[in-house]
């Protein structure tokens, strides 16, 4: 048993306190093992999980998920610490001059009136802290573990600032046909299918960007229609007598259309 005080309240530096304990010789023996590497998937996961909580109005989940995410930075800032990196003051010292140094308008004597012109200004300010010379060192600073419809949607953004995009939509859904017809002479060939594809996605992730809609998001709308339907079918195939996995493809997708005329009334 540790030496600890228990509180009615506490604090970040509890917060700080019971973490550190945690990766002693006297904690637990999982935290003292793990690396960054090791809690790297467990950080974005809990970064899911509360944008989770804010899709869905909960409140009360988003508080605790967002301590969850804090927990996994103060874990990152502890494991740093013990080798003899940074600390948690170290974070919270660099993301205070990040702040300061990005709102010049609020810091500084710049007067900007409108978040367009925030963001715009934000942008330059980071280019100058990372020496991007170019818009394609921006491109490329984008961070490869992000998801690939919103890395695909952050670059084509930096494109479209530099005046390379479609004038609207029509353009991009023209181009989407045309990375469609190279799919297929992909798939006719055997060869290049891999990289097509991927122009298709990326070409309706720019449709999407132009029509104003997250692609993530109308993705995951998909996804959830899916489920739904598919759960639908399963009911109608029991409904019958039948499991969904002895019909035919043809009855399969009976069961499908009428699903989706439900789902669409």
């Amino acid at each position: 048993m540790v030496n600890f005080q228990y509180k009615e309240k506490y604090d970040i530096e509890d917060f700080r306190a019971i973490m550190a304990l945690l990766r002693s010789e006297n904690g637990c023996p999982w935290d003292r093992v793990q690396t960054h590497q090791s809690i790297r998937r467990d950080l974005l996961e809990e970064a899911y999980e509360t944008a989770t909580a804010i899709d869905t109005g909960d409140t009360d989940n988003l508080r605790e998920e967002l301590g969850d995410l804090l927990m996994q930075v103060l874990f990152h800032a502890q494991i740093e610490t013990e080798q003899g990196g940074f600390n948690f003051d170290d974070v919270c010292d660099e993301a205070c001059k990040k702040l300061i140094r990005r709102h010049p308008h609020v810091f500084g004597k710049l007067d900007l009136s409108t978040p367009e012109q925030v963001l715009q200004t934000w942008d330059e300010v980071k280019r100058q802290e990372k020496e991007q010379r170019s818009t394609a060192e921006a491109m490329q600073s984008v961070a490869r573990a992000m998801p690939a419809l919103w890395r695909a949607e952050k670059i084509q953004k930096k494109a479209a600032k530099e005046g390379f995009d479609w004038p609207d939509w029509h353009g991009a859904r023209d181009k989407l046909d045309e990375e469609l017809a190279e799919l297929d002479e992909a798939i006719a060939g055997g060869e290049r299918i891999e990289q097509e594809l991927g122009d298709v996605l990326a070409a309706a992730v720019n449709l999407a960007r132009l029509l104003k809609i997250d692609p993530e998001q109308a993705l995951n709308g998909s996804s959830d229609r899916f489920v739904s339907r598919y759960e639908r079918m399963e009911q109608l195939a029991a409904g019958r007598g039948q499991a969904l996995a002895d019909m035919s493809l043809e009855e399969q997708e009976t069961l499908w259309q009428q699903a989706k005329r439900e789902q669409n009334q």
